[in-house]
């Protein structure tokens, strides 16, 4: 199946009460394992997470062909860029769309559903410039399971790269920790390392500054290393378990 809203929360359970898991971006692939009540326990296709969305009409197939490659692009009804035109709704960061027509600089990738073509790329385009992507999100809300320009997670800032690019990597900070072998020696950091924590997860833009998005300041912030480490290790009692760089996955 194929996700078809804007953006598709998942939760860790079938009644979808209890917490957020992650979020399924507007053409992403999943497969439903099983169907209850009110809800599909479901496994995302690009990393295999399970989790349980609401019961509702998906996709059977779409064919991509571009990308988001803004935080978000809003979406309008017709072709112009024209207040009355314009909705209250977005496409977030790396969603897959199919261009049915293109119009006035606008791609209408659903029944009156347009978006600017200056907000995409095509569907096989790589940005190996990871903090420009990072980048994008500065000041983003932080929450808990979020993956957009709504709201997100430290680990979903990390994997959000890697998705664009279609590669796969974790979702969730303990299971990125166990993909590949990191590096235990974190006394010495450089531009594109990954600093892990248990539960906690940044990257560094030199060897001086790190990107996150970080629950005590509530938003994706640009930070001092040394002063973070140390913050981390007093509020929360939490150790740098190791690093390893962006470029050797």
């Amino acid at each position: 199946m194929i996700n078809n809203k804007l953006l598709l929360d998942v939760f860790e359970n079938k009644e979808l009460k209890f917490k957020l898991s992650t979020q399924i971006l507007y053409g992403e692939k999943f497969r439903i394992l099983s169907k209850n009540r009110y809800s599909y326990k479901i496994k995302t296709s690009f990393d295999n997470y399970v989790g349980y969305i609401k019961k509702q009409k998906y996709l059977n197939k779409l064919k991509s062909t571009h990308k988001v490659f803004k935080i978000k692009t809003k979406i309008f009804t017709k072709p112009f860029n024209n207040k009355k035109f314009e909705t209250k709704n977005f496409l977030s960061f790396a969603s897959k769309v199919s261009v049915i027509q293109v119009h006035n600089g606008y791609v209408e990738f659903e029944k009156n559903k347009w978006i600017k073509q200056q907000d995409l790329k095509k569907i096989d385009h790589t940005e190996k410039n990871y903090l420009k992507i990072f980048k994008l999100f500065l000041d983003t809300k932080y929450t808990w399971g979020g993956k957009s320009f709504n709201g997100i997670d430290c680990s979903a800032l990390i994997q959000l790269f890697f998705l664009y690019n279609k590669k796969f990597y974790p979702r969730d900070t303990k299971d990125q920790i166990k993909f590949k072998k990191i590096n235990i020696n974190s006394k010495i950091f450089k531009k594109g390392d990954i600093i892990f924590w248990n539960g906690h997860v940044a990257i560094c833009i030199d060897g001086k500054k790190l990107i996150h998005a970080f629950g005590p300041k509530k938003k994706v912030i640009i930070m001092d290393i040394k002063k973070t480490i140390k913050q981390i290790q007093n509020n929360s009692k939490l150790y740098v378990i190791g690093k390893k760089n962006i470029n050797d996955y």
